[in-house]
């Protein structure tokens, strides 16, 4: 199958994750602008009623820009529902995505037809994140057009299973887009993720220490010092497990070798005058074992400079041709 046209011409395979928190407007349209597609939780824009100002100027500026620049025009953004029954804004937020007819749906925590449907209803496609193939196979069989593989290494929310196995397995049955994620920080790891199988790379954590994502300072450096073995593993903090700094953790008065089993809603975070101040989705920072490949924070336009910089290189290096 090939690519939907919506994503068929990017400046490079590459899907912008969707950050809590982090991803707002600003970052969304500096990735789209530097030619990759920028994403953000609708959560993020609180209050709900912010998400149609949000999705207004997305929208006029990637249109203003294409009119600027019709030789290099934007690519496509996405906005990622929380489709399980928790989130009481589902119903509102779609209606808002619809009257913007946003271009690419990503849909995290359960897969449901019915959202599915009402994305193609506004000419929309709908991307799916999975763990595992069972979860792959359930979120095709509901009507999602494609699949996000969150591999060992990602950032945030992230499965066990290693990038190999799972494009493999997926690959099997499912010749649709099929995107990865998973430890993704150089333009190397892009040709490797399609060299794998996949149409796409799925990176986030390199874009948190960039001058437009709303992180704090001390999170973007924590993403530049970072390497591999500052990551932690734990579903201590949502219940669901995810990759977490390492430095974080110690902040908040935890031991992040020792962390504790319980509910981390009745925890004591924070030790000395700091007992019980932090939170757990404000100041545990989530990120992905790639960070190692970020040296300092630059411009999303940089970033993306330096990442096609080694996909072109890395294409050359092994002979690979380019795309007709």
């Amino acid at each position: 199958m090939s690519k939907p046209a919506i994503l068929s011409r990017l400046r490079l395979p590459i899907i912008g994750s969707p950050l809590f928190i982090i991803s707002s407007p600003e970052l969304v349209i500096a990735q789209c602008k530097a030619g990759i597609v920028g994403s953000f939780p609708a959560l993020n824009a609180r209050p709900a009623t912010m998400l149609d100002e949000w999705l207004h100027r997305i929208t006029e500026e990637l249109a203003a820009h294409n009119r600027a620049n019709p030789d290099r025009p934007a690519a496509p953004f996405a906005v990622n529902q929380i489709v399980h029954k928790s989130n009481d804004r589902l119903e509102q937020d779609l209606a808002v995505c619809a009257k913007w007819q946003v271009p690419i749906t990503i849909t995290s925590l359960g897969a449901r037809a019915e959202v599915n449907d009402a994305v193609h209803g506004w000419g929309g496609i709908t991307l799916h994140d999975v763990i595992d193939d069972r979860f792959a196979r359930k979120a095709i069989e509901k009507g999602a057009d494609g699949l996000i593989a969150v591999a060992a290494g990602a950032g945030g929310h992230a499965g066990r299973t290693s990038p190999f196995a799972l494009v493999s397995e997926i690959r099997q049955w499912f010749d649709g887009p099929l995107a990865l994620s998973g430890s993704i920080g150089t333009g190397d790891a892009v040709l490797a993720a399609e060299a794998m199988g996949a149409d796409f790379a799925y990176a986030g954590s390199i874009f948190i220490a960039t001058e437009e994502a709303n992180a704090d300072d001390r999170y973007k450096q924590g993403i530049v010092e970072g390497r591999a073995s500052d990551i932690v593993y734990s579903d201590l903090f949502t219940g669901v497990h995810g990759n977490y700094l390492r430095g974080s953790i110690q902040a908040a008065g935890l031991d992040p070798d020792n962390l504790p089993a319980g509910d981390y809603k009745t925890m004591n975070f924070g030790g000395g005058d700091n007992a019980g101040k932090a939170k757990a989705w404000r100041d545990i920072w989530g990120s992905g074992q790639g960070i190692g490949a970020v040296d300092k924070v630059e411009s999303v336009a940089a970033r993306v400079d330096k990442l096609e910089r080694e996909y072109r290189a890395a294409r050359e290096r092994l002979g690979v041709a380019e795309a007709a």
